[in-house]
């Protein structure tokens, strides 16, 4: 049997998954030296619930309090071959910005010979009318930093005498968490699929002994890597132990990865930015290579707001 991958392009002749690169990295700034100055109404984030690297800036659009001043609007969590689409429904709507009913015209706008995959997050200036950004990584600290005179937020989720040791743990936990699952999950060989999982593993062992005597992952406040550990962990047990055959060990089964998720999950805003039944349509509907009956579990059965207990934790 012909085993056709996710993302053919995406697919190394051994089996493995490799991401595509982010296209487009313009900056947002306070002063506005990028040429694309902060402001209150000028930029509109297109995100999925499902998608945890979109959900990283809707965790950190709402720690920042800057709904009012960026506004979002949510596609479809099932993709076909088309890509993201902009369609009424529970949790999603059309694009009241430009109309848009893929987001691939999002693209297209801003570079009509663009030829990757068509992803989100996406950052649109609605006075260029294009794409600043679509890189995750770079809208995270655009809205940590740029925006802040438009908000009342003290949070800093990367501040200046941790940055070194954020960098590193971020590229720590990308690597062989975040990517790790599809890497994992997107492999179309025995071998890099073991590989991928066995990494997986060993690297959530270390972070949940790392997190044994600390509350978060650098003391008793969170920066932004644990924002980044958070939306993968919360897919976990849901979607990567089955969907993507991760199954070693559920977070569940961690003492304290999955206190570490409970608390997290219970900060003040962040419940709302988790929407199940968008992950789990779209990666058990949108895989179909992956699951050909496009049924959708049922569970897991997990009680993310009872007492995690971290708050005792002072380091």
């Amino acid at each position: 049997m012909e085993v056709q991958p996710q993302f053919p392009s995406e697919q190394s002749p051994t089996g493995e998954f490799r991401r595509q690169a982010d296209s487009f990295r313009n900056w947002v700034t306070a002063d506005g030296g990028s040429g694309y100055p902060a402001a209150a109404g000028r930029y509109h984030l297109y995100v999925s619930w499902a998608c945890p690297w979109a959900h990283r800036t809707i965790i950190v659009r709402k720690l920042k309090q800057l709904e009012s001043v960026i506004g979002m609007t949510v596609v479809d969590p099932i993709r076909d071959e088309r890509g993201w689409a902009f369609r009424e429904g529970p949790g999603h709507s059309p694009d009241p910005i430009n109309g848009f009913s893929f987001l691939s015209e999002a693209y297209k706008a801003t570079d009509p010979h663009y030829i990757g995959r068509f992803t989100v997050p996406v950052l649109w200036d609605s006075v260029t009318k294009r794409i600043v950004t679509n890189s995750d990584d770079d809208l995270m600290r655009i809205f940590n930093g740029e925006f802040n005179r438009f908000t009342q937020s003290p949070i800093d989720l990367y501040p200046d005498g941790l940055r070194q040791e954020i960098d590193e743990l971020n590229s720590f936990i990308y690597e062989n968490v975040n990517n790790g699952v599809y890497r994992a999950g997107f492999a179309t060989s025995q071998h890099a699929y073991e590989r991928a999982a066995r990494r997986l593993f060993t690297a959530l062992d270390q972070l949940d002994a790392r997190l044994a005597s600390r509350r978060y992952l650098f003391g008793p406040e969170f920066v932004e890597t644990d924002w980044r550990l958070f939306v993968t962990l919360i897919r976990f047990d849901a979607v990567y132990h089955g969907h993507f055959k991760c199954n070693v060990r559920r977070i569940l089964d961690y003492p304290n990865l999955f206190g570490y998720l409970k608390d997290l999950y219970q900060t003040d805003g962040i419940a709302e930015t988790v929407n199940f039944d968008h992950i789990k349509r779209h990666y058990y509907i949108t895989h179909d290579d992956i699951n050909p009956t496009r049924i959708v579990p049922i569970g897991p059965d997990q009680d993310l707001t009872a007492a995690h207990g971290r708050e005792r934790l002072t380091g």
